[in-house]
Formats: C-alpha cells, structure tokens, sequence
C-alpha cells in the first residue's frame, strides 16, 4: 500500500499547480492582449497613412496628366519609406495600379475589395495580395466636384505584425519567467516550513490524529490546561473547565483574570514544576500538577493537570474519624480490661459488694455518656463522631462537654461527609488548642448542636489562647502550630464546606478566653 503524500509535499504540487495555471493564463491573455494593441496599431497606422496620401494635392494633381504614375510611383515610395508601411498602391477607380512597391505591377488591376471606397467611405481589411497577407486601408481619393477620382491603398503584411508582437513577447516572457521562480521558490519556502511543523504527517493522518486527541482531550476526567508563556490560556478541557469553574471562553484569557485564588493562579503560572500540590476552590480540593514544557529549547508555557481529591479528602477524613473512633474503644477497651481485673480481684479477696459497685459506677458512667450523645443527637454520623471525640479528648486530658441545647435531628439536606469535615475538624482544632493553653487554663471544649428554624447550628468553644483578630485562619497554610506539608488544611476544608452548602462561618474570642467558632447551614423547612 503506497504511503499518502504528507501535507507539505500536497500543498507543495497543489500550489506548483496554481501558479503554473496563473502564469500560464496571465501569459495568454498578456499575449492575447499584446497581439490586440499590434493590430490595432497596424490598422491606425495604414488608415492614417492612406488617408494622408489620398487628401495630398500632389496627388490629384497628377491625376489630371497624361501618364499619372510618373509623378505618383516616386510620391508613393518616398511616404512609404519615410512612414514604414509595406506598400502604398494608388489606382484608378477601376483598381488599375499607378504606384506600387513592385514596379512591375503598375498598370495592373488591385487585388482586394474596393466597393466600399468607392462608395465614398475609407475603411481596413486583412486580405492577400500580391506581396502575401497584409493588414490594408483602402481610402477614395475625391475630385474637385466630389466624386472619387481614385483610390489610395495602404498596408503591412502580417508577417511584419507578428515579428512586432514577437519583439513584444520578449519581456512578456522575462516577466512571466521571473513570476514563475519567485512563486516556485515561494511555494517551497511555504511548503518545507508547514513540513517541518506537521512533521511530515499526512492530512488522513493529521485529521484522524486530530480527532483522537480531541475526543481524548475532552473525555478523561483529569482537568486539562496549556498555559502559554504569556500567561494566557491555550486550551482547557470540559474537565478544567468543570473543577475551575469557569466559562467556555477561556481561550486566549490571562490566568490572572480568571478570577482564581491567587496561589492556584501562582501554580498555574509557575516558573518550574509543581508536583500534586493541594489547592482550595469554593467547593473543591484540587490537586495540581504544573510541568513547563519546551519545544527546541524555546519555553512554551506550561501542562496543568487538576484532580478532584474532594472526594477522596472526604473518606480521608471519614476513615480519620473512623479510627479515631476504633482508637477510643480500644482505649476504652484496655482501661475496663484493667477495671474487670480489679473487679476479679474483689471478688476473689471475697469483697464482693465492692466489686459490685465498682462494676455498677463504671457501667452508669459509660453507658451516661452514651445516652447523652445519642439522645441529643440522632443524626448517627454526628454521634458517632461525638462519642469518638469524647473518648479522646478523655485521653488528652480535656473536659468535652456538650450543652444543654445540643438537639440534633437527622440532616438529610447536608451531606454526612460535610458534616464530619467541619464538626471533626472544628473539634480536632479546639482538642489542639485546648491542650495548647493548658498551662493558663483548665483545657477544656464546649459543642453545641442544635436544628434552628430553617438552618443547622453548630458551635465550639475552647479554652485555648484564641485567635487574631486579623488573622485568615480559613485560608490552606494557616496554622499556629509548626509547619509542615498538610498543615492548614482542616479549617480551610471547613470553610470550603460551610461554603459549599451555601452556610457562613464566623470565629470570635470568647469572654473566657479561647476561640469561638460558629457554623449555620440551611436547611429546607419541608424536610
């Protein structure tokens, strides 16, 4: 099977094709046109010349003696020379010759049509005569009383029009030549560098590869987006599109005025790579990848990738709140092996009836705690996540309360992941800053959760130092403990999902000291 043409070498033969047929047409029509202006110009020429000969006194004069062409034939060939005619022939009315090129046809009959001159009128024909073919005027000579005395004819043959329009076709052709190279040389030019852009490639292929790219490009689930090295956007895909939140027209756009965070701008942008970088939308945690890319060692911008890790931050947190909770039982499950054992051991020391009530005291107190979650909140992820943190804020030493007003019903217009995201993470951030003030104060966390009209409520203090007044503590990065990579994540997670489920957030010092967070989200009221 022969290999298609590529692209250039086609565009390469089509274009050769298009400039031999404009050349070839131009030269024709300049030839044909060049040919038009000879005969023109022999036509104006004869009829100026038999028309001079015909209106000379000198002629009429030597028409009234007796042997007219003494005084004519040496007229005639001195203004035939003098004006480079092929011949001038001067006749009777009845084409009987008085002057002629040819001294031998005097006295003959003209060879050509005279009606018309006869009648009074001058006019040109292209006829054969005795000196082969020949573009002629044929003129009448008038008398004195106004009719025609004789005749004037004038010509040049056709073989000195055509030496003429040959002298003509010499540049024409030069031109046409030079038209030629230049728009071969052109059409080379143009068809090596599309060859060097297409790599060779033929237009199936090119379409085809096309296509598959195009339909791989707006199928993967992975946002796309080229960055030029101006900072604009080059191509963004349905996904890019979809996760960035942004028009369709995009194309061409600053990444600056896309109206994007200013350090998911920054990684779009970026001078050298960013490897799985995590970046907050309004609604999304993305993951973004940016490589610059080059191309014959000129920079042409950068490859963006972006992956959803909502979903996955969501189990994270989920799987997070999971083994915090498993982590507590197994605590809980060590300190009542511990108390079975010293229950055992009353028994055994026959002190029974303390045994009982050091079982019956730790069975009210576990089973207290329990009844107070769950009754306050029958939302069962909240209250399996309540209970979680109770047990380790047990462990940490720190007095987690829920208040009197905290009543839940189940939240089905807020999605049990977004629920984990801000009550765990508010929590874990109160845990920590509690541990944090310890030294001021007794550690301790307060929640309260409660269903409003219309809305979820949620707030939780802690005994901490507090926040600055001015501080963006939902911005990714913010964190008042050491740095590292992950901090600053958990109340920007938490803002993201207040946002998401079109709540606010507000955060505040306390009158004791310590922060006070609070969270309302919207609920339908015909739930």
């Amino acid at each position: 099977m022969t290999k298609p043409w590529p692209l250039a070498r086609q565009l390469l033969v089509l274009q050769l094709v298009l400039v031999g047929l404009i050349v070839g047409s131009g030269t024709a029509l300049a030839y044909a046109d060049a040919g038009r202006a000879v005969d023109d110009k022999a036509r104006d020429e004869v009829l100026a010349v038999a028309s001079t000969v015909a209106d000379s006194p000198s002629v009429t004069a030597a028409l009234g003696a007796a042997d007219p062409s003494a005084a004519l034939q040496p007229f005639a060939e001195r203004v035939r020379a003098d004006t480079g005619v092929d011949f001038i022939t001067i006749m009777s009315p009845d084409g009987i010759r008085y002057a002629h090129p040819d001294p031998a046809q005097i006295g003959n009959e003209f060879i050509g049509n005279t009606a018309k001159a006869l009648a009074g009128e001058a006019f040109t024909e292209t006829y054969t005569g005795t000196l082969g073919p020949s573009m002629r005027a044929v003129v009448p000579v008038f008398g004195a009383g106004g009719g025609v005395v004789a005749l004037v004819a004038a010509g040049i043959t056709i073989e000195a029009i055509a030496d003429e329009l040959h002298e003509r076709l010499v540049p024409l052709a030069a031109v046409a030549a030079g038209v030629l190279v230049v728009g071969v040389a052109g059409s080379y030019l143009v068809s090596a560098r599309l060859g060097r852009q297409t790599r060779g490639v033929a237009p199936a292929e090119l379409r085809d590869m096309f296509e598959y790219y195009r339909a791989i490009l707006h199928s993967v689930r992975e946002g796309l987006v080229l960055v030029g090295r101006d900072g604009r956007v080059a191509l963004c895909n349905d996904a890019a599109l979809d996760l960035l939140r942004l028009p369709d027209d995009v194309k061409g756009v600053p990444v600056a005025e896309l109206g994007l965070a200013a350090d998911l701008a920054a990684a779009l942008t970026a001078a050298g790579p960013r490897v799985d970088e995590l970046h907050l939308t309004d609604t999304r945690l993305l993951l973004v990848n940016t490589m610059p890319v080059a191309s014959r060692g000129r920079a042409m911008g950068n490859v963006v990738t972006l992956r959803d890790h909502t979903d996955l931050q969501h189990l994270t947190g989920e799987l997070d709140s999971v083994r915090g909770f498993a982590e507590s039982l197994r605590s809980q499950a060590h300190e009542s092996a511990n108390r079975l054992h010293a229950v055992i051991s009353l028994i055994e020391l026959g002190r029974t009836d303390r045994a009982v009530a050091l079982a019956t005291a730790e069975l009210e107190t576990a089973q207290q705690l329990t009844d107070r979650v769950v009754g306050a909140v029958s939302e069962p992820v909240l209250a399996a996540l309540l209970l979680g943190k109770l047990s380790e804020a047990s462990e940490r030493g720190v007095e987690l309360e829920l208040t009197a007003d905290t009543a839940m019903d189940a939240a089905e217009d807020v999605d049990a992941r977004d629920l984990i995201t801000i009550l765990g993470n508010l929590v874990d951030n109160a845990l920590d800053a509690a541990v944090e003030g310890a030294a001021a104060r007794s550690p301790r966390v307060e929640v309260t959760v409660r269903t409003e009209a219309g809305g979820l409520f949620v707030r939780v203090a802690d005994s901490g130092p507090g926040v600055e007044a001015d501080a963006d503590i939902f911005r990714r990065g913010w964190s008042t403990k050491p740095g590292g990579e992950g901090r600053g994540l958990g109340l920007a997670l938490v803002g993201q999902a207040v946002r998401r489920n079109g709540g606010t957030v507000a955060v505040a010092n306390g009158g004791g000291g310590g922060a006070v967070f609070t969270v309302r989200l919207p609920i339908s009221s015909d739930r």
